[in-house]
């Protein structure tokens, strides 16, 4: 019982001390209350966080109402606490991540949207297990031919990734961070890039969108 009380009293102090100097949280929520001012719907907040032994990197995700879609905005890609990194010029890894889901009318809303923080997190797992970092104008072939919906219905396998036009960079007490926000594609889009047939760019600029849409046709 006395280890458990001993762990209980440290993780209660990290807690009091990332809540007194979380300056690079508040650089994000306050960029996303400058875009949405009081129009936050949820904060999926991680219980077990990575740095205590969790297997999610995201600390939480905002999902925010954007009118006709939800937009996600990720806490954890950069240094949302005190700085670490010996890189003075970013924070972290240098950015979050956003994603923009059209509304619809879903079976199950909040299974869907609960689904996107699932793909979020697995994103970040990659850059913090295996280093792969994802900038604009880059796309993620995912080899799946199912949907990423929660029915697995949907022609959207993968991404593209563009800057954020809804978010400015920030410059944080621990450095930069840009906003990179994926977008949704089929899978014969992505086939198309990788062959030669368009580029991420060319895409974009032909969906004419940053909502993914899970119910659109492929323009290929």
């Amino acid at each position: 019982m006395s280890n458990r009380k001993d762990n209980s009293e440290k993780n209660n102090s990290v807690k009091q001390t990332e809540e007194l100097q979380a300056t690079g949280w508040d650089a994000i929520h306050e960029e996303c209350e400058r875009v949405y001012p009081g129009r936050l719907r949820e904060h999926y907040g991680t219980l077990l966080k990575w740095r205590l032994g969790g297997k999610d990197p995201l600390d939480g995700i905002d999902l925010y109402d954007g009118g006709d879609y939800w937009h996600f905005v990720t806490y954890g890609m950069s240094e949302l606490y005190e700085k670490e990194s010996d890189d003075p010029e970013f924070s972290g890894f240098g950015m979050e991540f956003t994603f923009r889901l059209k509304k619809d009318d879903y079976e199950d809303e909040n299974g869907e949207l609960l689904c996107i923080c699932g793909i979020l997190q697995s994103l970040a797992r990659l850059t913090y297990t295996q280093g792969e970092f994802f900038s604009p104008w880059e796309y993620v072939y995912t080899g799946q031919t199912q949907g990423i919906d929660v029915q697995t219905k949907s022609n959207i396998t993968g991404f593209i990734t563009v800057p954020d036009s809804k978010f400015q960079t920030l410059n944080t007490p621990n450095g930069k961070v840009e906003f990179v926000e994926f977008i949704g594609v089929t899978d014969r889009e992505l086939l198309a890039i990788q062959h030669g047939e368009t580029t991420v760019r060319e895409l974009f600029a032909r969906l004419g969108s940053e909502v993914t849409d899970y119910h659109r046709d492929s323009l290929f």
